[in-house]
């Protein structure tokens, strides 16, 4: 019989996180290194790996490894996955991170509607949509030779919900079509992965609410009173939800998409 520490270990398993140097992911590779795995960290070319793999090897040991992508371009991918593949090392673990989000600093992104751009609107497509399926389509073969494999897509409650505007009211925050667009199709992936590479492969999503990120004090205010649990998320709040769709804590689970948004999206 199982036991909890047995289900959750992921000893001896190799792990590939994107946007591994932001709040979100930093928080995602230390839960995965204390869990025991080994670790692939990806980020932009101008990411710095050095303290951040420092710290987790002295915290928790284990291998950990760093790989520039700029996941916009589909040559640096194809690169990355040739670099894993000639590693010999496997993969039993993907998550996919990375994502340009309402707060990118983009042309014709965070603006009105009416000033939204064609050209970001397919910068964001690439990143946030189209590099999370040439990743999992070129690593599939690894991760169905590999124990416990699986995929966790990082989407959105934008990805489910439109945006209520009056949250944004007299502030400089905005919500781009883009951005709920594709963590809607990155759920849909998510469903559709979850049925064509199983058995081998699970594939499930967590939905992020609101992370406090410095916002103005009025949207805070207003976010936290349409939420049940009366705040904002912090980038620990999702430790859990990575533990157990990564382990095998969630062996009997594929397809989900895991809200963690405080209650969100009950209403």
């Amino acid at each position: 019989m199982n036991t909890i520490n047995t289900l959750m270990s992921l000893k001896g398993r190799r792990a590939l996180v994107t946007g591994a140097t932001g709040a979100l992911g930093q928080v995602m590779i230390d839960t995965l290194a204390e869990l025991g795995a080994d670790l692939v960290l990806v980020d932009r070319p101008e990411a710095d790996f050095q303290g951040l793999t420092e710290t987790l090897i002295k915290r928790w040991g284990g291998k950990v490894q760093h790989y520039h992508c700029d996941l916009e371009q589909q040559d640096q991918r194809t690169k990355l996955m040739d670099w894993l593949k000639s590693s010999g090392e496997g993969l039993n673990i993907l998550v996919n991170n990375a994502a340009f989000v309402g707060t990118s600093g983009l042309q014709g992104w965070a603006v009105p509607f009416e000033d939204q751009t064609v050209e970001t609107w397919r910068r964001a497509l690439e990143v946030n949509l189209t590099a999370v399926f040439d990743l999992c389509q070129g690593l599939t073969p690894l991760l169905r030779a590999a124990k416990g494999g699986c995929i966790v897509n990082i989407a959105s409650i934008y990805g489910e919900y439109g945006p209520d505007w009056s949250l944004y009211e007299g502030t400089s925050m905005s919500n781009p079509a883009a951005y709920g667009a594709s963590k809607g199709g990155l759920i849909q992936l998510t469903r559709w992965l979850a049925t064509t590479i199983a058995p081998q492969v699970r594939v499930n999503a967590i939905s992020p609410g609101g992370i406090a990120r410095n916002q103005p004090e009025k949207f805070v205010q207003r976010y936290e009173a349409k939420t049940p649990l009366q705040r904002m998320a912090t980038e620990d709040d999702f430790r859990g939800a990575v533990a157990y769709l990564a382990s095998d804590l969630s062996c009997y689970v594929t397809g989900q998409n895991l809200a963690v948004d405080g209650g969100w999206g009950i209403w």
